[in-house]
């Protein structure tokens, strides 16, 4: 494997999982797509919406990375993508300084927003920059306690469309609120897949995810579930007459089935990570037929 100069550009581009970035952005391209389809739609803020959630989705990739470190989740055995702490690609000091400046730039673009919405979004972005360190920091590291599964649903749904929406309409409906939960759900797929991964790690560094409480066979169905039930939400849309918002997400059940499949027959081991980036596929796939459907 190629040595990762310490401090590098590309140990903190490493560090920042632009992967992840997408699952950032999906929420925010729904959002933004339900303003659209109610003639809302702003370019300033949406830009601004899309620079929070990435500086947010680095802060918590920083802030993770970190603290795991620290606990010690981050062992030989990990399974999942390498950490650039436990690699020795940033060294601790240098990450703390790395989370300060991610959290500050989130706060600067939501600073900004606030001249297209109220004063009353500050709690939310407070709330992001809290949770985003409650998750894995602390003396009751919310993640390591089986929460993450319902932070993932509030934060990668209920926060970004539905304060996407607002910033460029100071509205909410019961459109958002389908599309909010829908997308949480299918956030969740991403979450869940690590934890199905990482059970058996997880139970011996005492991380109690859902997995590890309910087992193996919750794990497996948990993930097949979350998709369906997303794209049963969605189907609420055909009583407000969006048609083509409650039938395109139907052709992500297609990729959804079959990556559950390729979950399954894998089982356990390094293996599901290809699995891992066929959910990212299928998470954005889902963005877009929602958003698609919603445009049209």
């Amino acid at each position: 494997m190629e040595t990762i100069q310490t401090n590098s550009i590309k140990a903190w581009i490493l560090a920042a999982r632009p992967k992840t970035l997408a699952a950032a952005a999906t929420p925010v391209l729904i959002g933004c797509s339900l303003a659209s389809a109610d003639g809302h739609f702003l370019w300033m803020p949406a830009i601004l919406c899309f620079l929070f959630a990435f500086s947010m989705q680095i802060d918590a990739n920083f802030i993770n990375d970190y603290y795991d470190y620290l606990k010690g989740s981050d062992r030989e055995d990990r399974l999942g993508p390498e950490r650039a702490c436990a690699q020795g690609w940033i060294t601790l000091s240098a990450m703390k300084k790395g989370m300060l400046f991610t959290t500050l730039l989130s706060c600067v673009w939501g600073l900004l927003l606030l001249q297209y919405c109220g004063w009353e979004m500050i709690p939310v972005g407070l709330l992001c920059v809290l949770f985003a360190f409650l998750y894995t920091a602390g003396p009751y590291p919310l993640a390591y306690h089986g929460w993450g599964d319902l932070l993932v649903i509030v934060f990668f749904g209920f926060v970004p469309i539905g304060c996407t929406y607002y910033t460029m309409s100071h509205d909410w409906t019961w459109n958002v609120t389908i599309a909010c939960a829908a997308c949480g759900l299918v956030s969740d797929l991403l979450l869940m897949l690590n934890n199905y991964r990482d059970r058996e790690q997880d139970k011996i560094s005492g991380k109690r995810t859902l997995v590890v409480r309910f087992g193996e066979p919750a794990g497996r169905w948990m993930y097949l579930l979350l998709g369906i039930l997303a794209v049963g939400l969605c189907g609420l849309y055909l009583f407000s007459g969006h048609t083509t918002a409650a039938l395109l997400p139907l052709l992500f059940l297609v990729f959804h089935f079959s990556t559950w499949k390729q979950m399954v027959r894998i089982f356990k081991g390094k293996e599901l990570n290809i699995v891992l980036g066929k959910t990212a596929r299928n998470i954005v796939l889902f963005g877009l037929l929602l958003s698609l459907g919603l445009i049209l």
